[in-house]
């Protein structure tokens, strides 16, 4: 997941592939990126989630709020807390956390089972308003955020996690068009993460099966 995210609870590239059981209950060996480490969690995320085109508005937002509460923390550990964030914030319904005031800022930092920062929780509620207002001047957030690649994903295609950038130039730019429009926790690292996240990059290494070249013609 870029550099924010080096290679959770390891400290050092993973050069074996990752081994998991197959529905058949035999053992089968794929490669995948380093970072995924043996955490089912984190694979399921990596195999289904992490480089696919995301086009959902509330799936959009959620991502971007997630990315902005990881900044400074491991990726596992919001996966970990993600049920707890989903419940928290409405199931990331803008128009609801939009509405939050002082007193669910003050009962979320209660909330256990979230990243539990004022100063994140708040820039949560001011990112809902700027994503509505953006929905209200493009049509739709996915409509505003993806014309930044034309639509199409770029395929980075690093050889090794070492070549995955923290940031761009693209996603530097696209950090300060959110900045100007009055979001907040979106730094080009955490922007560049977000847009891998939501396929906007792929940056699966070369030998991972998730790879474009690794992937059966006519899927995501």
């Amino acid at each position: 997941r870029g550099l924010i995210h080096t290679l959770p609870g390891t400290g050092s590239a993973l050069t074996e592939p990752v081994l998991f059981y197959a529905e058949e209950n035999t053992m089968e060996e794929l490669c995948r990126c380093a970072w995924t480490g043996s955490d089912p969690l984190y694979i399921d995320y990596h195999d289904n989630e992490w480089g696919r085109p995301v086009h959902d508005d509330r799936k959009l937002f959620e991502m971007l709020i997630l990315e902005g509460m990881q900044a400074g923390l491991s990726w596992i550990t919001i996966l970990k807390k993600r049920e707890a964030f989903r419940a928290a914030f409405d199931n990331f319904d803008p128009a609801r956390v939009a509405l939050y005031g002082e007193e669910t800022l003050s009962s979320l930092m209660e909330n256990r089972g979230i990243v539990r920062n004022r100063r994140k929780l708040a820039a949560a509620v001011d990112n809902a308003r700027a994503f509505l207002a953006v929905q209200r001047q493009y049509g739709s957030f996915d409509a505003f955020i993806w014309r930044y690649v034309d639509g199409v994903p770029i395929i980075g295609s690093p050889a090794s996690e070492a070549d995955l950038p923290a940031s761009t130039l693209l996603s530097e730019r696209i950090s300060r068009d959110l900045k100007r429009l009055g979001f907040r926790f979106v730094g080009p690292t955490i922007v560049y993460s977000f847009m891998q996240a939501v396929g906007m990059v792929d940056d699966h290494v070369e030998r991972c099966f998730r790879h474009r070249n690794n992937r059966p013609a006519g899927t995501d």
